[in-house]
């Protein structure tokens, strides 16, 4: 069925999305701005995403169908710049999931980051603004340069209940280097989930991070490096509001090989506990791997992923599921332009009510900053 189904409406969807595979590759000189001492430069980000998702119901409820989505999954327009040699800014916005069912062509419109840095020293900087919170490697990681075609929805288990916008919050955030950069830590205070008073307490998260190798000293970090950095990186990260807790630890690895291939990949684990501050985050443990294998010559990236999602509590373990499957990106202009298959498949565990579901999806990527 899922063969048939995709042989009946890939070819339409494909055809749709091929369309901006005919845009000509940016130009290598960056669109800026200069007056003095100021720098303002501006970028877009654009994937587009053909999906064709599994009905998650439970057997009673009849034959599984696909829900079948043209969507642009990010839209973002990028503005950022220097101010002297210590502030710098960056300003990004975003339509997520435009045309999506339910299909809206112009709502969603986010601020999706904007905040000033100042950089009086290297170990001491300070963000204000809205930013990434800093739990986890995942979280941090380039929407860009992911080794499969997205973030783990792990990640995203406790967005809805903290109020967070896309992984992001307002607030302020210390953040600094030490040992030739390779040492990083990040410590941020930020408003979290607010009670009608706004009397609650506010929320904090903090991240720290060792690179072995290549360091990493941008706002986020790479996914794939396509062969042209060696990172070996080791991370834990906390974040808490009330008696809600969330903790993460990851060890990531891009390796360059054999003149211009790359094998890299990822661990991540979670704990999220949302106690009596969220209940809708019951206790649980969750974890992910991925890897992948980038051959410069053919400008193809193999990769497979495997997730689990478990519960504590033993009135939730049919809510456990294991997520696994892979892909490949075809790298057109790095990750300018470049196109990413994925199939993915649902396992619900503990005799779930659920059925096992696929997940199909086609991206193709343009960026330029």
């Amino acid at each position: 069925m899922f063969r048939a189904l995709l042989q009946r409406t890939l070819l339409s969807g494909i055809a749709g999305i091929a369309m901006l595979a005919l845009v000509p590759p940016p130009a290598a000189a960056q669109l800026q701005i200069k007056n003095e001492d100021v720098t303002v430069r501006f970028g877009i980000e654009g994937q587009l995403w053909a999906d064709w998702t599994q009905d998650a119901t439970p057997a009673a409820a009849g034959p599984q169908g696909y829900q079948q989505n043209l969507f642009l999954r990010r839209l973002r327009v990028l503005m950022g710049g220097d101010i002297g040699n210590n502030i710098s800014f960056f300003v990004e916005t975003d339509s997520p999931n435009l045309g999506k069912t339910p299909k809206s062509a112009g709502s969603g419109f986010l601020l999706q980051d904007a905040f000033l840095e100042w950089k009086p020293t290297k170990v001491f900087q300070v963000d204000g603004g809205l930013f990434i919170v800093p739990l986890s490697r995942n979280a941090l990681q380039s929407t860009l340069s992911y080794y499969t075609v997205d973030l783990s929805p792990l990640t995203t288990v406790n967005n809805t209940a903290t109020q967070s916008v896309a992984l992001r919050d307002l607030g302020f955030q210390a953040r600094g280097f030490f040992l030739d950069d390779r040492l990083q830590y990040r410590v941020a205070a930020l408003q979290g989930e607010r009670d009608a008073n706004a009397r609650d307490s506010l929320r904090t998260a903090g991240y720290l991070q060792y690179d072995f190798f290549d360091t990493e000293t941008g706002y986020v970090f790479v996914g794939t490096a396509l062969g042209k950095k060696k990172i070996l990186a080791i991370d834990v990260g906390a974040d808490k509001q009330g008696s809600y807790r969330g903790l993460s630890a990851n060890v990531a690895f891009d390796q360059p090989v054999n003149n211009g291939d790359e094998i890299g990949g990822q661990f991540q684990y979670f704990h999220f506990d949302g106690r009596d501050k969220f209940t809708t985050i019951p206790d649980q443990n969750d974890w992910f791997v991925e890897g992948a294998y980038y051959v410069h010559q053919a400008r193809l990236q193999p990769f497979a992923k495997f997730e689990s999602q478990q519960f504590v509590a033993a009135a939730n373990n049919t809510k456990d599921i294991h997520r696994a499957g892979g892909g490949f990106n075809y790298y057109i202009r790095g990750q300018n332009l470049k196109w990413t298959v994925q199939a993915m498949r649902a396992l619900p565990l503990n005799g779930s009510a659920i059925r096992p579901g696929n997940e199909f999806t086609v991206q193709l990527q343009l960026f330029y900053f």
